[in-house]
């Protein structure tokens, strides 16, 4: 029937341009196909249609030959595939894209470098401390702010107080905007500093378990909703304070008291596919991206900061990065231009 050949010519056409996608590839298709599917089940990815598919597979297999060649040299760092290795770098770049609002001035108090270096501890780890809740996932919603927030917002409390309270993103997210007397935009991007401005005139923040998560899947902001919880008692910032910006002696002092909002650029194809080890590739200092400095050390003979990301633990080192430390990253401006904007609530 003309049905049935309509159907085959189909079936031909995406066969055709498989072939298509994986020509001119290190090793044949049936090795790509295997593993593309093996990852659509791991991540549970289901393709629009057949030309969705076919694009998905021809970046899934220029990822998996990049992330061998890289792992055949020698560095500091390893690719792997994760939930976004059927991205290239233009579908990586919308992604990471609007997450973050342009650093402003403010009047926030500078925490400044030491006078003496030596007064600041060769290394720290608040995850081993006890002030890092578990990794958390943005999910589609452009809320990476929000995350940095509230894990900056964490660690104080935690500091302060002996208890680890996971704070509410969404409520964040759904209220620290404009309507809500706020400067951030949801789903649309903000900015860490406005946010602990906000929480501060919110009179504190609830807790994720009374205002959970809800925008990763919906890519959208809620209806303010904090007048159903209650405000964690003591998590209100009297202010915040700026870390000096291109200073590694100040971001190393900032996070021996706690740990840190910090401003990244991770636009870049070796920090959507890292996986461990410390990240001395290529990054550059368009900040895009809000995470959270947890500490710093050294790891053979590689100076690092530890930096928890908002992508989940599929993404990374079980969510974390480790960011090479020194100034010949950008000019002392910190790797992925860490060292640009930073801060931390004070409790």
């Amino acid at each position: 029937s003309t049905q049935l050949i309509s159907i085959m010519q189909g079936v031909l056409f995406c066969v055709l341009m498989i072939v298509v996608a994986v020509a001119g590839h290190v090793h044949e298709r049936a090795y790509y196909e295997e593993k593309f599917f093996n990852w659509m089940k791991n991540h549970q990815v289901k393709a629009v249609n057949g030309m969705h598919f076919v694009q998905m597979l021809k970046n899934f297999a220029d990822n998996e030959d990049y992330i061998n060649a890289h792992n055949s040299g020698k560095s500091t760092y390893r690719l792997g595939h994760n939930q976004f290795s059927h991205l290239d770098s233009a579908e990586w770049s919308a992604f990471i894209k609007g997450g973050l609002s342009k650093p402003e001035q403010h009047s926030a108090s500078v925490h400044s470098a030491p006078s003496n270096l030596a007064d600041v501890p060769s290394s720290i780890d608040w995850t081993t401390k006890g002030a890092v809740t578990p990794v958390k996932n943005q999910g589609q919603c452009g809320s990476c702010w929000s995350f940095s927030t509230t894990g900056a917002l964490e660690g104080a409390y935690e500091i302060k107080n002996g208890d680890l309270v996971s704070f509410s993103e969404q409520e964040l997210v759904d209220c620290d905007n404009r309507k809500g007397g706020g400067k951030d935009m949801g789903c649309n991007g903000g900015l860490m500093d406005n946010a602990f401005d906000w929480i501060a005139k919110n009179g504190g923040l609830c807790t994720e378990a009374d205002y959970p998560y809800t925008s990763g899947d919906t890519k959208t902001a809620g209806t303010c909703s904090k007048d159903s919880c209650t405000s964690v008692s003591g998590s209100a910032p009297k202010s915040h304070t700026d870390v000096q910006t291109a200073s590694d002696s100040a971001m190393m002092s900032a996070l021996a008291q706690q740990p840190v909002s910090i401003a990244i650029e991770a636009d870049q194809k070796d920090f959507q596919l890292y996986t461990s080890g410390v990240f001395t590739g290529s990054c550059g200092t368009n900040l895009d991206h809000g995470v959270l400095a947890v500490g710093y050390g050294t790891s053979s003979g590689d100076d690092f900061y530890k930096v928890k990301n908002s992508w989940g633990e599929t993404w990374g080192d079980a969510g974390f990065i480790l960011l090479g430390r020194g100034d010949q990253y950008n000019k002392g401006q910190g790797q992925c231009g860490m060292l640009m904007s930073a801060s931390y609530p004070n409790l």
